[in-house]
């Protein structure tokens, strides 16, 4: 059994995580991610009871009762990097044994859901409606450093994308996962399905404009124009192609489901956009109870 050094799996006084703060006993096997910490509460209002809260830096964990099934939430943080940080602490607190720092024989598969916002890239998927990433496509790099595979179908979407976006030399090279089909086929009824593009900024990643322009103005077109057999690019946001490729890695079932909050393709904002995040709560609370 190989020891993990103090200096690669760091822990608290207490035994727990690092960055989060915490111990295997208090996360579910169902774990919601939201990227804002005030939504964490939003979620766990819905618990019939709530057991761990806990809190360190932007990672707030609430874990508790609903309908039977024990459920935490974990707030990510914004971005790709946070999402590292996140997935590999929590597959640390199931599959590697802290006080040994050896990893466990026997591997358990997490359940990860992410409940998130993001912005639609086809005009007909309105703000307010709801989007179930089928895979998550990172334009951010983050799966670069890590040896991803991917099977047949991953990898002509991907080399499909690239040809039709190649990153100039200025662009990280992009990568690309698929949901877990047990999870997506829980999750997706009713909602729009297919390729949840992952930026690493909000402003020219997402080819905003302050005072600053982005370096390549064709960004959102080529997004939107992006077709695969019967697959496109739905909606971009800021994580999730990171959490399908860390879960694909470290064999865990991942799905995002996603407010649509913006329409950049229409221009448009959602006035109702809290009323909209609750309905999916509650809608996803539903389903993974029946897990």
């Amino acid at each position: 059994m190989t020891h993990i050094p103090e200096s690669e799996l760091i822990l608290n006084k207490d035994g727990s995580v690092y960055h989060l703060n915490l111990l295997p006993e208090e996360i579910s096997d169902i774990i919601i991610n939201v990227g804002d910490p005030d939504r964490v509460q939003m979620v766990s209002n819905y618990f019939d009871t709530i057991e761990v809260r806990k809190q360190k830096r932007e990672f707030v964990t609430h874990t508790g009762v609903y309908k039977g099934r024990r459920i935490t939430v974990l707030s990510t943080g914004i971005g790709t990097d946070n999402i590292d940080i996140v997935y590999n602490e929590l597959d640390a607190l199931v599959n590697i044994d802290l006080k040994t720092r050896t990893i466990k024989e026997q591997l358990t598969a997490l359940n990860l859901i992410r409940i998130g916002t993001s912005g639609s890239l086809q005009v007909e998927i309105p703000v307010d409606s709801f989007v179930c990433s089928s895979f998550g496509l990172g334009l951010d790099g983050l799966l670069n450093f890590y040896h991803l595979k991917n099977d047949n179908e991953e990898k002509d979407i991907i080399q499909s994308f690239i040809n039709h976006f190649p990153n100039q030399g200025i662009f990280p090279q992009s990568y690309l996962a698929r949901a877990s089909d047990k999870l997506l086929t829980l999750l997706s009824p009713d909602m729009h399905k297919g390729i949840t593009a992952s930026c690493s900024g909000f402003y020219a990643p997402q080819m905003r404009q302050l005072r600053l322009q982005p370096s390549r103005m064709d960004l959102i077109d080529k997004l939107c124009g992006f077709r695969f057999n019967e697959l496109r690019i739905t909606n971009f946001e800021m994580e999730t192609g990171a959490m399908y490729g860390l879960a694909k890695l470290l064999g865990h079932h991942c799905c995002a489901v996603n407010v649509i909050v913006a329409n950049r393709i229409a221009q448009q904002y959602s006035t109702k956009a809290e009323e909209s995040m609750h309905k999916l709560i509650q809608m996803t609370l539903d389903r993974l109870s029946t897990l």
